[in-house]
């Protein structure tokens, strides 16, 4: 790996996991890989969460609850579609069968895994 070169990090985490559906603690959530995802940009990486591709588009196809139809067809394939994209993932936060996922599916296509975020270089 070129430790000069900025990566493509997806970040990991939950996003319905232990909140019951409950919109404030998935915020939360949301906030905990934003926030993350900024100080990966503050390190000269290029961060990005599946949410944000796949929130706008479930909207847009008329999905009415978290977990609904449309929802369960949109949310974690754009993660998987994302992955190829991906120089690495960095898993983040608690129990969560859909970040697990992205760090199974993220080693089988040969991406890097990070676990925490002192494991990568900063760029700038």
């Amino acid at each position: 790996m070129h430790r000069d070169k900025p990566l493509l990090i997806l970040v990991a985490g939950p996003y319905r996991s232990g909140t019951n559906d409950n919109q404030l603690l998935i915020r939360a959530n949301v906030k905990a890989m934003t926030d993350m995802a900024l100080e990966l940009y503050k390190m000269g990486h290029m961060p990005v969460l599946g949410e944000w591709f796949a929130l706008p588009i479930i909207e847009a196809a008329g999905s009415k609850n978290v977990g609904d139809e449309i929802f369960n067809e949109i949310f974690h394939p754009i993660a998987i579609r994302l992955i190829n994209h991906c120089d690495a993932i960095l898993r983040i936060g608690g129990a969560s069968s859909g970040a697990d996922e992205m760090v199974t599916i993220g080693q089988a296509r040969g991406k890097i895994i990070f676990h925490n975020k002192s494991e990568i270089h900063a760029i700038n």
